[in-house]
Parts: C-alpha cells; sequence; structure tokens
C-alpha cells in the first residue's frame, strides 16, 4: 500500500513538473515566416500625366530605399517584452549590391496598434542571418492589438515584416 502511495504521488509530482510550463506560456505574439520590403506600394499616373509614387509606408514606418528579401524570419515576444528573433538571409534584392548584406544593423520593432516597442541593434552577418535576444523598450501592452514586427536599420526604415503566427 505504501509503495503504490509513493508511485502516485511521484507520478503526480513528475506529471505536473513537466505541465507547469504549458500552463505558464507568457507568449504575448509569434510571427513565423518573413516579407522583404518593395520599397514602393504603386506608381500612380495622373490626369495631367504626372507620376505619383507611393512608398511602402507601414503605420508611419519608411521602407528601406532600395528591395530587401529574407529566407527566414521565426520570433517570440512574451508579455514582459522579452523578444527572441531569428532571421536567415536578410539581403539586398536590387541594385549593384543585389545578394550582399550592405554591411547593416537591424533592430526588431513590434507595432502594437501605432505604439513602437524596440530591441538593440545587431549586425547582419554577410549571409544576411542574425539573431535578436533582447527585451522590448518600452515594454509592450497585453494585449497587443494588431501586432505588426518590423526589421529596421539604425535609421528606421525598414527591411522585412514578420508574418503573424495565428494558431
Amino acid at each position: 500500500m505504501k509503495k503504490a502511495l509513493f508511485v502516485s504521488i511521484s507520478v503526480l509530482l513528475i506529471v505536473g513538473f513537466f505541465a507547469l510550463p504549458v500552463l505558464a506560456d507568457d507568449t504575448l505574439v509569434r510571427f513565423k515566416g518573413g516579407i522583404g520590403v518593395i520599397p514602393v506600394s504603386n506608381v500612380v499616373v495622373n490626369p495631367d500625366g504626372s507620376i505619383t509614387v507611393n512608398r511602402n509606408i507601414v503605420r508611419g514606418v519608411n521602407p528601406a530605399g532600395q528591395i530587401w528579401v529574407i529566407r527566414k524570419l521565426d520570433a517570440k515576444v512574451e508579455t514582459n517584452g522579452e523578444i527572441e528573433v531569428e532571421g536567415k538571409g536578410l539581403l539586398l534584392g536590387g541594385g549593384n549590391n543585389i545578394g550582399m548584406n550592405a554591411n547593416q544593423r537591424v533592430r526588431a520593432t513590434l507595432l502594437c496598434g501605432n505604439d513602437q516597442h524596440d530591441s538593440d541593434l545587431v549586425p547582419l552577418e554577410p549571409n544576411g542571418d542574425f539573431r535578436i535576444d533582447d527585451v522590448l523598450t518600452p515594454a509592450p501592452p497585453d494585449p497587443c492589438e494588431n501586432p505588426v514586427l518590423l526589421i529596421r536599420n539604425p535609421a528606421g526604415s525598414w527591411f522585412a515584416a514578420g508574418i503573424p503566427k495565428l494558431d
């Protein structure tokens, strides 16, 4: 009887130990996949023959001046503002330096509505890979309404955006 009770309590403790991380999920938002920037969203020929070029501005954030591509992006933001981003292949997608990283440094910006929450800057590897493991400032609200994740340069232009993971 004592042995059966000991085994039962041990099993409950072990199951409880492994269940804690499931119960304590503090994930605010996740992003899986990325979209590289195309700086111009459209070009309009006006009735007078003039041309209007509309830049690909996201919630007030200007795009980079050249096309950028990204092969992979995974990001997770916790409710306390901790952010982990793994990016692969963030490189120029046009111009004379196509396929290069332009010696850029990047940061992650989480937009909750129009409020910006930034990480520190990290350098791009020659192949465009980068990793951000930081805390956003200021800390984002919980919930983060209509979240957008942008990868930006020191001047603030965006190079890539995360695709929200909704499941």
